[in-house]
């Protein structure tokens, strides 16, 4: 509606504008020189009944300077620019009907959230009475999961609705994890007080004898001493592998992967294993070309020496421990360390990744031994995402085989 009155008070405008040019070509027409804004101008009206003859007959009349009338039928003016007009209204007309239907779009437009509303209130409505049963459903399972007890390691969630059964076995399997995460916490919480617990005693015995005797007697004062030490360092090395697996587990262990040599990294182990050594025969078997490969050097130096060390323990004296650098079938990666040692049982085998796990009593910490050393070379493994594989006779020895791949994720914790 504004905007057609603005284009009726722009068309009046027009209008005036083209009648006061045409009449003011008409006076230079007439007058040529002679003209002056100054010249008498008059407007006669017309003659005869009603208001269309009056203004169709009205006449625009002038003075020249020397008194000479001049008249103009402003009749004759309106029918020359009646054409312009028509194409005038016309473009208007055009405008209005683009602006009409714009606004009705644009109506439309503001109105279709509430549209929406509407579509959605009806929608409810006719859901409704299923919601109620959803709710009701609803109420039944968190009286369901309230009356599960978190310490009963056969608690499950059982509602009876068949539309909650997926999510049922979702709650019900994250019990199951939750349950075994606990448990393989108080397992470890209990290994390591145990294992704590032995030195600590050990240490307090002989602080009381040095207490008692150690001042007079040199040979208990020396026996303590170094009893007090290899039990302070067994405690410091335990201590330092419990962290390692708890860093581990947060994400914590710094973990820097770069293009290694493996090959170069194996014989190292081997060679620095045979100079510490000399009760055993190490041999070192690569495989040529040398073999390359994207991981943390630090981390797999460490894990070559827990099996190493593993192989010096539990294979007798003058027995052969043989490290090999391959790639398997598919062209992964590999390091392998292989005794002559006791063997480990089948039954055992699952498990001696396992933190403060020993498959017989010759596995004991009299050995020098934490129980941890196979758990930190699995976590190292697992990091690369790599994997083992065991090969174990007993009385015969044991083959240990590392499979890597060539490149690491560094985000896999």
């Amino acid at each position: 509606m504004r905007t057609a009155w603005l284009m009726v008070v722009l068309d009046v405008l027009i209008i005036l504008l083209v009648v006061i040019a045409g009449l003011y070509g008409w006076e230079q027409a007439i007058l040529g020189d002679a003209w002056s804004p100054d010249i008498q101008r008059i407007i006669l009206r017309g003659e005869g009944p009603g208001a269309v003859n009056v203004i169709i007959g009205m006449r625009y009349q002038i003075r020249s300077p020397s008194g000479t009338p001049h008249s103009l039928h402003l009749g004759n003016l309106i029918e020359m620019y009646l054409p312009f007009l028509a194409i005038l209204s016309v473009a208007e007309l055009i405008i209005l009907i683009g602006q009409c239907s714009g606004a009705h779009r644009k109506a439309r437009r503001i109105l279709a959230p509430l549209d929406k509303m509407a579509r959605d209130m009806k929608l409810f409505s006719r859901t409704q009475s299923r919601a109620n049963g959803y709710e009701e459903r609803l109420h039944d399972l968190e009286n369901a999961i309230g009356e599960i007890s978190p310490n009963h390691p056969e608690a499950k969630l059982r509602t009876g609705a068949e539309e909650l059964y997926g999510l049922e076995n979702a709650i019900n399997a994250l019990l199951v994890r939750m349950h075994e995460s606990y448990r393989q916490q108080a397992q470890f919480v209990s290994d390591a007080s145990h294992e704590l617990r032995t030195p600590i005693a050990v240490i307090q015995g002989y602080a009381n004898m040095l207490a008692r005797w150690g001042k007079d007697d040199e040979k208990v004062l020396e026996e303590s001493i170094a009893a007090i030490q290899s039990e302070s360092d067994y405690m410091k090395k335990l201590v330092e592998e419990l962290l390692f697996l708890a860093r581990g587990e947060i994400g914590r262990n710094p973990f820097s992967p770069a293009d290694m040599s493996l090959t170069g990294l194996i014989r190292d182990v081997c060679e620095e294993s045979a100079m510490i050594d000399d009760a055993h025969q190490w041999a070192f078997d690569p495989e040529t070309p040398e073999i390359t490969l994207y991981a943390d050097a630090g981390m797999l130096k460490q894990c070559a020496r827990i099996l190493c060390e593993n192989a010096r323990k539990y294979t007798p004296a003058g027995g052969t421990i043989r490290l090999r650098v391959f790639t398997n079938g598919d062209g992964a990666p590999c390091f392998q360390v292989q005794d002559e040692g006791i063997g480990i049982a089948e039954a055992d085998a699952p498990r001696i990744f396992d933190r403060f796990y020993r498959s017989d009593p010759a596995r004991d910490r009299n050995s020098g031994g934490t129980g941890l050393g196979l758990s930190i070379a699995k976590w190292i493994v697992d990091r690369h995402n790599g994997y083992f594989e065991l090969l174990s006779r007993e009385e015969i020895g044991t083959r240990i085989t590392v499979t890597l791949p060539r490149t690491v994720s560094g985000d896999n914790c």
